[in-house]
């Protein structure tokens, strides 16, 4: 029996969390000698967008440049116009020059048929197309407009992915699906209708593309809204009704709070069943921040999933009564932005840093307890307690800090276990 609760102890430990992985086919993006797997047993991919004018090659390969520092494994630009499209090999030079090799996607809309053939020099430089089969054309144009943008990819060997939005639907299908909804004997609901709506637009696509001779695993599909139920409801039955491997998004998140709550609410259901091989958070930018911010909150959904690591982690607790002084908040910011900002130069230097755990704690009740638990941590004074802050390493406690230089003494103790630990000449 329990003592605690009088009830009988489990028999059976209690189960792990496990996450199914998805079966998908899988592809290869590719720019030069560097290579992105997408789906299959490949790792989740996070993808990001500019919004710099593409036709400004230097301010884009400036931002596509940031957006990859910060973690973006694939960054998609822009290809609207004429200009833009004679940028593109430009922003392709200059990333290369500065030794970026992140693959860039081809975002095409109304005109992508005749920009691909126009511009053979754009369609080489880029890695992939995103085609949206609700703005290729109309009528009889619609068949040949897309087929014109698949014989691009098939001819430059390049990735595609049919990214379907309902923001943007296809029209004829809609009004198609809704006319045999209302011969149904029980009608579906509207929403259900747009469902399918966005379903049938992407794998009838998805299929065309396939029949016209395109690998199944150089075909990404997405279907987004902006809706976390809707969206859930959208990829569940995507998933079931296909092998495609398929890019995660809530279309117009918003900004700030709201943005990284609902798209953190819908993509991490989603990760959890194993759906998705790329995801892409959209956030609208808060005036004055970065457009890597999107990138920022990627990351941490996939890594507090704990299906990939990026970044070490740092544990911090909340703050109470207990910790009326804010060093530990001020600490863990400084630490946590440290290790941030140094990750693009860590990532080959200290091969698996990004499994680094480090705890800021505020106060004794929990503040040994996880520092132990950590790789390296530390715990700071809380009210009335002593003015010490032991720090533990590997689960030891091996010194103690005081007085005015605490932040910087503990700066250097990790920068020097991170030296110790994963340099590749330890």
């Amino acid at each position: 029996m329990n003592p605690n609760t009088d009830r009988p102890c489990a028999d059976e430990p209690p189960p792990l969390p496990e996450i199914p992985r998805r079966k998908t086919h899988q592809g290869i993006v590719r720019w030069g000698e560097h290579r992105v797997a997408l789906g299959g047993d490949a790792p989740v991919r996070v993808q990001s967008m500019t919004n710099t004018d593409t036709a400004d090659a230097i301010a884009t390969a400036i931002q596509v440049k940031e957006l990859a520092q910060a973690g973006s494994e694939l960054v998609r630009i822009t290809v609207n116009n004429d200009e833009a499209a004679r940028a593109v090999p430009h922003i392709r030079e200059q990333l290369d020059r500065m030794g970026v090799v992140v693959p860039l996607i081809g975002d095409f809309h109304y005109n992508g048929h005749r920009l691909l053939q126009d511009y053979p020099d754009m369609a080489q430089a880029l890695s992939k197309y995103r085609i949206n089969p609700g703005n290729v054309g109309k009528g009889d144009k619609k068949d040949k407009q897309f087929a014109q943008m698949v014989e691009a990819a098939l001819r430059w060997d390049k990735h595609i992915r049919i990214g379907v939005n309902w923001g943007s639907l296809d029209q004829e299908l809609l009004a198609d699906l809704m006319d045999q909804n209302a011969r149904r004997a029980q009608p579906w609901l509207p929403r259900q209708v747009m469902i399918e709506a966005l379903i049938s637009s992407a794998l009838q696509s998805a299929q065309q593309a396939q029949a016209m001779g395109m690998a199944p695993g150089d075909i990404v599909l997405s279907c987004k809204v902006s809706g976390v139920q809707d969206l859930i409801a959208v990829y569940q039955e995507l998933h079931r009704r296909c092998d495609y491997p398929l890019h995660l998004g809530l279309t117009e998140a918003g900004m700030g709070v709201r943005g990284t709550v609902a798209s953190t609410a819908a993509l991490a259901v989603l990760l959890q069943q194993g759906i998705g091989d790329t995801i892409r958070v959209s956030l609208t930018p808060q005036p004055g921040e970065s457009r890597t911010q999107e990138v920022v909150v990627a990351l941490e959904i996939v890594q507090a999933l704990g299906l990939r690591h990026f970044v070490p982690s740092v544990t911090a607790c909340p703050g109470c009564g207990r910790t009326t002084s804010t060093v530990f908040l001020d600490l863990a910011k400084q630490i946590d932005d440290y290790l941030r900002s140094s990750m693009p130069q860590w990532r080959e230097r200290y091969p698996g840093v990004e499994n680094l755990k480090v705890a800021v704690m505020g106060c004794i009740v929990n503040g040994p307890g996880e520092s132990k638990h950590a790789d390296i941590g530390i715990s700071l004074p809380g009210t009335g307690e002593a003015p010490a802050a032991p720090v533990y390493i590997d689960g030891e406690k091996r010194l103690t800090l005081r007085g005015d230089g605490i932040a910087a003494e503990f700066q250097q103790i990790v920068q020097n276990y991170i030296e110790q630990r994963f340099s590749s000449h330890a």
